[in-house]
């Protein structure tokens, strides 16, 4: 069956922050800090979906998705990351889980997408090998509540992102800025996801995936140069989080002058660490906005530079919008991966856009219509080039909180004035329910 469905996350959406026991995370502290984001904007009440869940699963029943891929906040559920847990926090999803299923939709949650608890970031984070073990006991409180009616589970929400994002960068929460020395994020991710995947199927779940952020790779020219950043550029970006999980081994990332052995004088990745990373899965989640043009590097530091795809239109966040990208993207990996690669779902694709309503109060998001119209016949191609993709999840069901942009990005199916929690489904939203009647 494929699945039809719409994408959120806690933090983005939910609110109450501080409610009913939540403990704080990351984002939390992040957003409270200034200059973080975009006009000091918060996620404390974001789309208050935590108190307007009812209305939401109204509006994915009107839609009729058959799906809807929602995440669990980590500090909702365990405040501290770890110990005691919240019991008004696993009823919330309780409730939710319940009300899903009576529209008959599928619930998909996802146990993290970046809202870390800030009492494990103050011990290091994801770099931290303990936070590891401590995401598999949160994702054990949740299965044993939620496997005996939710089938399909999502681990991690793109950790490449996260990494890079949020350790490498400081772009994002936490707001560490490591460069390279944030690759052992990347390795306690997996192996987070790899520990969690067994208590999952522990407690009964029946499917399992990752949801990876992955972008076809252009080089700039033929030049020898040019090819090398990109390889090196596709390594980093999209290799270092496929390769573990499908084949069982890091990538080379001597391009990087390291490997994912040690990290300074401490071994990083342990005997067996790999062995739980590659369990089986039941799928791959990919995220897709955009292909990345990558050129030979200009400065010391990364060996490649960024040097943007043009001759395209572009989304409000400037984006470029290349629906066969993403069919290249899947059959891509079909080509890398083989018989290794499992059921494909897209997870997340959507785009930003200046959405104003009318004076009628009507959204006529009509660039937004022609971009996924667009990526759902290139999904429909790759499927016909042999790629067995089984799902395409719609980014995102309401405007809400973009991260470092605030409420500045609007990518919903629904308007959300964020003054006062108004929802509007938009054209987009009804042009996706006539093509799912259809």
């Amino acid at each position: 069956m494929f699945l039809w469905g719409t994408a959120t996350a806690s933090y983005q959406i939910e609110g109450a922050a501080g409610e009913d026991g939540k403990g704080a995370s990351i984002w939390d502290t992040f957003t409270h800090e200034p200059g973080r984001v975009r006009d000091g904007h918060t996620g404390d009440v974001a789309c208050d979906h935590y108190h307007r869940w009812r209305e939401d699963v109204a509006l994915l029943a009107g839609l009729g998705a058959g799906a809807y891929r929602f995440s669990i906040a980590w500090p909702r559920v365990v405040p501290d990351g770890k110990g005691e847990t919240e019991p008004r926090g696993l009823d919330f999803y309780d409730r939710l889980v319940d009300a899903l299923l009576a529209e008959g939709i599928t619930p998909v949650p996802t146990l993290f997408h970046w809202d870390l608890p800030q009492a494990l970031q103050d011990l290091g984070g994801w770099m931290n090998r303990d936070i590891s073990h401590h995401f598999a006991d949160y994702a054990a409180v949740v299965a044993d509540r939620l496997a005996d009616r939710v089938e399909m589970w999502i681990t991690l929400n793109e950790p490449f992102v996260h990494m890079a994002f949020g350790y490498g960068m400081g772009v994002h929460a936490p707001g560490q800025a490591l460069l390279l020395d944030a690759l052992p994020v990347a390795h306690h991710q997996l192996l987070g996801h790899g520990l969690a995947t067994r208590a999952l199927r522990a407690a009964g779940a029946r499917q399992v995936l990752i949801t990876n952020n992955c972008t076809p790779v252009w080089p700039a020219s033929g030049s020898e140069a040019d090819l090398a950043a990109a390889d090196a550029y596709d390594t980093l970006h999209n290799r270092l989080f496929n390769d573990p999980v499908l084949l069982g081994a890091y990538p080379d990332l001597s391009a990087y002058g390291t490997t994912m052995n040690t990290v300074a004088d401490s071994p990083l990745v342990r005997d067996g660490d790999l062995a739980i990373i590659s369990a089986p899965l039941d799928g791959l989640g990919i995220n897709y906005y955009n292909p990345t043009r990558i050129g030979a590097p200009t400065e010391p530091g990364l060996p490649w530079a960024d040097v943007g795809v043009t001759g395209f239109p572009t989304t409000a966040f400037g984006w470029p919008v290349v629906p066969d990208g993403l069919r290249e993207l899947l059959t891509g990996l079909k080509e890398r991966y083989g018989d290794r690669l499992p059921p494909v779902y897209v997870t997340e694709n959507g785009c930003s856009q200046d959405d104003v309503p009318g004076p009628d109060g009507v959204v006529d998001d009509q660039g937004r219509i022609a971009f996924l119209d667009g990526h759902v016949q290139a999904v429909e191609r790759a499927a016909e080039q042999g790629v067995d993709v089984r799902g395409y999840f719609v980014w995102s069901l309401l405007d809400n909180f973009e991260w470092a942009e605030g409420y500045h990005q609007r990518f919903g199916l629904v308007h959300v004035d964020f003054e006062t929690g108004r929802r509007t489904p938009k054209a987009s939203y009804a042009w996706l329910r006539d093509r799912l009647k259809g």
